[in-house]
């Protein structure tokens, strides 16, 4: 046998450092969504406060809930398109035609569109406030021009809000 011949490389997903670090990714993704959805530390006192946004949006979300399971001839599907359109807002802020197109996305949740028409029509959401949070989203990311910015939430590949909703953004942004 010759000296000179290498054993063979173990796969990347084989090798101990890649395992550990995939540990700590997971470790910081369970830590980060069990402390993140009801409680913050905002005093600094170690002790958690509640946040009343938070507990707003969950009272609007179970109010959205209760309402439609009380409409027990909607079907289904639309009722799930009106929880998934309600977690989405919850989570980041939408315009109506890009809620509608996550909603209907063969790469989203692939609500058929009379489902997906429904929950836009259910939905309680004020767009006005959407497109301000997005306006706010990406100042926090990079510095942009009001045109910039403008021209982001109303484009077809951007957020896709009204020219009205987007100026009512840039008219209300903190200075």
């Amino acid at each position: 046998m010759d000296g000179n011949a290498r054993k063979p490389k173990k796969p990347l997903y084989k090798r101990w450092w890649f395992i550990v670090i995939i540990g700590f990714i997971a470790l910081g993704a369970i830590g980060g969504t069990l402390g993140s959805d009801n409680e913050r530390d905002v005093t600094g006192s170690g002790k958690q406060q509640p946040i009343a946004q938070k507990d707003t949006k969950k009272e609007d979300h179970k109010e959205v809930l209760d309402q439609t399971n009380k409409q027990e001839n909607i079907p289904r599907e639309y009722k799930n398109a009106l929880r998934a359109a309600q977690n989405y807002l919850s989570t980041m802020p939408f315009s109506e035609k890009g809620l509608y197109d996550q909603l209907v996305s063969e790469y989203g949740d692939k609500y058929p569109a009379a489902a997906a028409q429904y929950a836009i029509k259910n939905v309680k959401v004020d767009y006005n406030v959407q497109a301000l949070k997005a306006a706010k989203n990406y100042l926090d990311i990079m510095p942009m021009s009001d045109q910039e910015l403008f021209n982001q939430l109303v484009s077809g590949h951007g957020d896709k809000y009204t020219k009205e909703q987007a100026q009512y953004a840039i008219d209300n942004l903190p200075d």
